[in-house]
């Protein structure tokens, strides 16, 4: 079962943007738990969906069939691209924001290749996705207030370790309409900051990422539970990839790791205020 916090000094936020259960107005939850169980899914992928519940994360995010969706770096294997693609192909537009080439960045290149390889491949189930590149010089997503939902996985981390963090988050702020999500899943640290792990070893803490947003604009709607793991210790010489699915550590110590499964995660959802609100 999805559980949903309203955060101290939330509800009124959580109030003018509607409640974010189960059975919202435009989710469809049959059709994405279809979407989800479809045979176009990568193996890859459907073998992290014990650990990554992407049913209960787009429901608490309010993902409707009519929405414009974009994803800030979904990466090559598309995790959640082959889910929301098919889902508003119909009614609504996927908008594929991925990191601007170097042309010196072989790695990016082929992982933005397989992505839209994909799309082009399956034209009846994707429609027509869009992309746009971002950088920390160059942030290009789509006209100003135009898009009701963006979401990003695992990314928040890196940005903050690159210092750009909210150089993009502002960018996501301008692109979404007023009233528009910002749906945000990352490696939760718990406790105070610890620059170590947030900068090296890929965790950032809850209180962190909500000071983020709120600082270029953003109202904290809730957070969720749904893609936690209390048995994510957070201490580990390779920071969070030495759990799966990355095992940097290889064959050392596997069976543990895999016990331990994927890594604890924040699940955050804010709103950029009505017009009247900015006022």
């Amino acid at each position: 079962m999805l559980a949903a916090v309203i955060l101290p000094g939330a509800a009124g936020a959580a109030g003018a943007a509607g409640a974010v259960e189960p059975g919202s107005p435009g989710f469809d939850e049959a059709r994405l738990a279809s979407i989800i169980a479809g045979a176009h899914r990568l193996p890859y992928n459907v073998a992290r969906d014990p650990a990554r519940h992407p049913l209960a994360t787009l429901r608490f995010f309010g993902l409707a069939p009519d929405m414009h969706v974009a994803e800030i770096w979904p990466g090559g294997a598309g995790y959640y691209a082959e889910i929301i693609g098919p889902y508003v192909a119909a009614k609504g537009r996927y908008y594929a924001v991925v990191p601007s080439l170097d042309p010196r960045n072989a790695r990016a290149a082929r992982s933005n290749n397989m992505l839209f390889a994909r799309f082009e491949a399956a034209p009846d189930l994707y429609g027509q996705p869009m992309r746009a590149d971002m950088s920390a010089r160059d942030l290009t997503l789509y006209t100003a207030n135009s898009l009701d939902l963006v979401v990003t996985f695992r990314n928040l981390h890196n940005w903050a370790g690159a210092g750009f963090d909210r150089h993009f988050l502002a960018g996501i702020f301008k692109a979404l309409k007023p009233g528009g999500r910002l749906g945000l899943v990352d490696h939760r640290l718990d406790g105070a900051p610890n620059e170590k792990m947030r900068i090296y070893g890929g965790y950032v803490t809850e209180d962190y990422a909500i000071e983020v947003a709120k600082s270029v604009g953003f109202e904290l709607v809730a957070a969720s539970e749904a893609n936690a793991n209390p048995r994510d210790g957070k201490d580990y010489d390779k920071g969070v990839w030495t759990l799966p699915p990355t095992l940097t550590l290889g064959e050392k110590d596997r069976a543990l790791y895999m016990a331990i499964g994927e890594s604890d995660r924040m699940t955050l959802l804010f709103r950029k205020p009505e017009a009247q609100d900015q006022e």
